[in-house]
């Protein structure tokens, strides 16, 4: 079984400062957090990038200034997102493109979204990756619903994302696919043999998906864009506290967490010149 893979989604398109007060809004306060997950345990830092007034932003120069704020720190995985928030247009959603990451999410289909719905045509999954490949940027495959597998395989079959492919099964949201471990295994079972994958569990799936992750062999994702809590009625004091007990619960189930030399390796990432 290969090391666990921990990556760290610190901020996300939809929690706001109210709702969790440690929350990072600004560059300077999301390399800080990244730092401390990195020291914590994660080699994948998953970005949303928010504007001076905290609204979510695809904007090219901020994510620019983070992504140099955190390879000015450490040697994490940047990973922007290319999902961005729900009113975003897909030429808004492209933008980190431009900054040639190592890895890029694309999202792989349409999905209710809480009371809105996350809009992902064919035509914008193919822009993506047609994108990505030309950059050399590896994508991970969002999925929210079973359908977007098949959807992640018409793309594999165009010759528009290279195999062996990376998932990300984001479980839990409001409108799409629950977060049971049913539906985990349910998902696992249906990629492709060789393809790697993450979970990342909503609110409070977070911790059993991560658990039955380490379990299974594949990697996990915590963080407050996907949940704000420790555990039922407390807040996390940082993403890096969840990043913690995650490693704990690795260790204590005997599997090492990779580094993020180690994280390449393991996804196939060629390293670029930041």
């Amino acid at each position: 079984m290969n090391k666990l893979i921990i990556t760290a989604a610190l901020t996300g398109a939809e929690v706001m400062k109210d709702q969790q007060p440690a929350l990072p809004i600004s560059p300077e306060e999301i390399a800080e957090a990244a730092y401390d997950c990195f020291l914590s345990g994660a080699s994948i830092v998953h970005i949303h990038a928010r504007d001076s007034s905290g609204k979510p932003t695809q904007n090219l120069e901020v994510y620019r200034e983070i992504k140099e704020r955190i390879a000015e720190k450490c040697d994490l995985i940047f990973q922007p997102s290319t999902g961005g928030a729900v009113w975003h247009k897909v030429r808004e959603r492209a933008q980190p493109l431009e900054l040639n990451p190592e890895m890029a999410t694309l999202s792989a289909g349409t999905c209710n979204f809480g009371e809105d719905v996350f809009f992902n045509s064919q035509d914008t999954m193919e822009t993506f990756a047609q994108e990505m490949k030309a950059r050399g940027i590896k994508p991970e495959i969002e999925v929210f619903e079973r359908g977007m597998i098949e959807n992640a395989l018409k793309l594999l079959k165009k010759g528009l994302i290279d195999s062996p492919i990376h998932f990300d099964f984001v479980l839990g949201v409001p409108g799409a696919c629950p977060g049971n471990i049913e539906d985990l295994i349910h998902m696992v079972r249906a990629i492709p043999q060789g393809s790697t994958w993450t979970v990342a569990g909503i609110g409070r799936n977070e911790l059993v998906l991560a658990t039955a992750a380490i379990l299974l062999g594949g990697h996990v994702r915590v963080g407050f864009e996907d949940n704000i809590y420790y555990k039922k009625g407390e807040l996390a004091i940082s993403n890096a506290q969840l990043v913690e007990r995650v490693v704990r619960i690795s260790n204590e189930l005997d599997r090492d967490v990779a580094s993020p030399e180690e994280a390449r390796e393991i996804l196939g990432i060629r390293r670029k010149n930041q």
